[in-house]
């Protein structure tokens, strides 16, 4: 609403509020047009909104009309742009006020407040309530309303349903599986590719293989309707956020050895006890951005930043570092370091012991200095190469990681990081594609022999192995040893924490997954990654709400590529029982077999059985190979037993990933009572 202290005669005399769910929408007079632009769209699709245009006079009635509202109403919708923020005072900063005053009275379960952006304002220095930040915002450039966004608004003021709706009961003609296309990895490999999301594989990952891109009107509403907001955890003293050290390097040619030195330091920092350390992932989100100290402390929960430069000339390195406290900004320890370049692994203890003695923490069992993991300066150079070009996320540059790791290996054999690398990126190639499964499975077993063999008490290498079983040997059993063995050497490792995550959800034990998922973001809160598992984890389980709001937490994290939140939210709405929104959802998917998967679904659950046979016949003709455990989930989502278990053998035969999760895909809760259910998990090893 405007923000003058005195309303004008223009402004709309309400009459007394009625409770059926009434949209309020808060702006400052200069954003009138794109406010009215937003009430306009809601209001022609009978959403009742209140909106302070023409009539209300001023005075104190006014102000008691426009509390009542904000008590009433059923969703709060704050207008921000460049005007609010350059009003340091204004009626309508009052009114946010009263609104996030009504959230304490709210259930944590109820979404109330929805931000909405008309401009480029950033989100994270916008000038705007701290409960506000706590929010998915979404972005109307203009004040254009898509009409997803309308439906997201109608969905948000009316009740969240609880149980999906069942798909009516019917069949139809099976057709038979082609064998002439290579194997894709499907939406599901999420599971399967949890290590390689924490590489910083995980933007590009989970935006190919989990959730297809969104159109412009999904990108709008993909961060509205939330599960309730997470309390703010209380920032531990004993913490500290090790930031990208800056390349200063005359040629600007070093970011990968800055980006590699910054990372080294998270992983000897992460084995302190007592010390908080953010993962890589969150702490390289803020890289390029221009971030408070304060504003980075608040989102990792940190009260020290370690940050610093890098110049490197030939064999000589000059590295800065400094300590700061980020409430007060003021430096706690700061240090210059000039060495040669083979003093690396050096350089890393002294500036990982300095932090830690400046925060006054016992060092316990890390005050042993670490042995150097290699010798030879080249090996290590590639090494760090290798590393930069996992982040990129395509084949080509996996190809050439590749290479890389296997000449470092050449060059130090007793390499064991690089070893381990190297099962990481023969796994992401043979999800690329790239690699026969059975040249993969040989050289990533390999390579994670090799790690373990040679540094026994290096928590990558047992993940590497926890890898090789999961991917390419489907054996559990040893997949949850080394994964509790990468734990107990590393408890602060986010990548174990998350892969236990996966073990424990392939194994059926939703609310243990659930759990860890949530430490995994707790200790890594800016990685995407780790909310597209928990959102994965959480709509199995059958919690919608809290499932979508993770799935657009993962796509606000994840710019400007993005997680994607379409499919999963298109999944919300169909386990919900809003077919029709779902269907308008599937259809924008870039990707034709997962779009016609999705059609195949919703048509289903709408009793359009010959759009959803046409729909299932185009996948099973085309994408046979590639989505082949996406199609038993349409057989068994239409209670066509016969046929899923037909389809879940042919994806046996293609050792499709998405196997690995059948014991909590909700899909496939038809099957759970047929004797063959149980018959295929044995054959997939896996506990009845």
């Amino acid at each position: 609403m405007a923000e003058e202290k005195e309303p004008d005669a223009e402004r709309v005399e309400f009459t007394a509020p009625k409770p059926i769910g009434a949209v309020f929408i808060s702006y400052a007079s200069q954003d009138a047009e794109a406010a009215k632009r937003i009430c306009d769209a809601l209001r022609a699709a009978d959403i009742e909104v209140w909106f302070d245009r023409n009539e209300l006079r001023g005075g104190d009635v006014w102000d008691r009309q426009i509390r009542q509202q904000i008590h009433d109403c059923r969703l709060f919708v704050p207008i921000v742009s460049a005007n609010t923020e350059a009003r340091v005072e204004g009626y309508f900063r009052r009114e946010w006020k009263l609104a996030v005053d009504r959230t304490h009275d709210l259930s944590e379960r109820v979404a109330f407040i929805v931000p909405i952006v008309i401009d480029s304002t950033p989100e994270t220095r916008a000038d705007v309530p701290d409960a506000f930040r706590q929010i998915q915002w979404t972005r109307l450039p203009g004040g254009k309303a898509y009409p997803a966004f309308v439906e997201q608004i109608r969905r948000l003021i009316t009740p969240f349903r609880a149980t999906p709706t069942a798909p009516p009961e019917y069949k139809t003609a099976q057709t038979s599986p082609t064998t002439d296309r290579p194997q894709r990895v499907a939406r599901h490999a999420l599971w399967a590719l949890s290590g390689l999301l924490a590489l910083g594989l995980a933007y590009f990952v989970a935006e190919r293989f989990l959730l297809p891109k969104r159109t412009p009107a999904e990108r709008s509403v993909a961060t509205l309707a939330r599960a309730p907001t997470p309390a703010i955890p209380a920032i531990p003293e004993k913490s500290v956020a090790v930031l990208p050290f800056v390349d200063m390097s005359e040629k600007k040619d070093q970011e990968y050895f800055s980006d590699g030195l910054s990372e080294e330091l998270i992983d000897l920092l992460t084995k302190v006890p007592q010390l908080r350390v953010p993962a890589r992932t969150s702490s390289f989100y803020f890289k390029g951005r221009q971030t408070t100290t304060a504003e980075i402390s608040r989102a990792l929960s940190v009260a020290n930043i370690l940050e610093g430069s890098v110049r490197k000339s030939g064999n000589t390195l000059r590295i800065t570092a400094q300590l700061i406290r980020a409430d007060t900004g003021y430096h706690l320890w700061s240090e210059t370091y000039d060495r040669k370049f083979d003093d690396i692994f050096k350089i890393q203890d002294e500036i990982a012991d300095a932090v830690v003695k400046a925060l006054k923490i016992s060092l316990l069992e890390s005050a042993t200095p670490r042995s150097a993991p290699t010798t030879n300066t080249e090996a290590y150079t590639l090494y760090t190469q290798a590393r930069a070009l996992m982040l990129h996320g395509n084949p080509a540059d996996a190809a050439r990681g590749a290479d890389y790791l296997e000449q470092a290996v050449q060059l130090d054999p007793k390499y064991a990081p690089a070893w381990a690398r190297l099962t990481q990126m023969r796994t992401f190639e043979y999800e690329m594609r790239s690699l026969s499964f059975e040249r993969a499975r040989d050289e990533a077993r390999r390579s994670a022999q090799q790690a373990v063999v040679l540094d026994p008490n290096l928590a990558a290498a047992h993940l590497s192995m926890a890898r090789v079983h999961n991917f390419f040997d489907w054996n559990w059993d040893a997949m949850g040893v080394e994964i509790q063995r990468a734990r107990q050497l590393d408890p602060g490792d986010a990548d174990a924490l998350r892969w236990a995550g996966v073990y424990a959800w392939e194994m059926g034990h939703g609310k243990e997954a659930i759990d860890l998922f949530q430490r995994a973001v707790d200790l890594d809160p800016l990685n995407g990654a780790n909310y597209s598992m928990l959102g994965a984890a959480n709509f199995d389980s059958g919690k919608y709400a809290e499932a979508d709001y993770a799935w657009r937490k993962a796509v606000e994290l994840a710019p400007p590529r993005g997680f994607g939140a379409s499919e999963g939210h298109a999944q919300v709405l169909l386990a919900t029982g809003q077919p029709a929104a779902a269907l308008t959802a599937f259809e924008q998917f870039e990707d034709e077999g997962d779009r016609e998967w999705g059609k195949a679904l919703a048509y289903c659950a709408l009793g359009r059985h010959a759009d959803s046979d046409a729909a299932l016949t185009i996948l099973e003709r085309n994408f046979a190979e590639t989505h082949a455990y996406d199609i038993a989930q349409v057989h068994a989502y239409r209670k066509e037993i016969d046929q899923a278990f037909d389809w879940l053998d042919h994806a046996y035969r293609l050792h499709a990933h998405g196997l690995a999760k059948i014991k909590t895909d909700s899909y496939m809760t038809p099957l759970r009572d047929e004797p063959r259910y149980k018959a295929f998990l044995r054959k997939m090893n896996l506990p009845e």
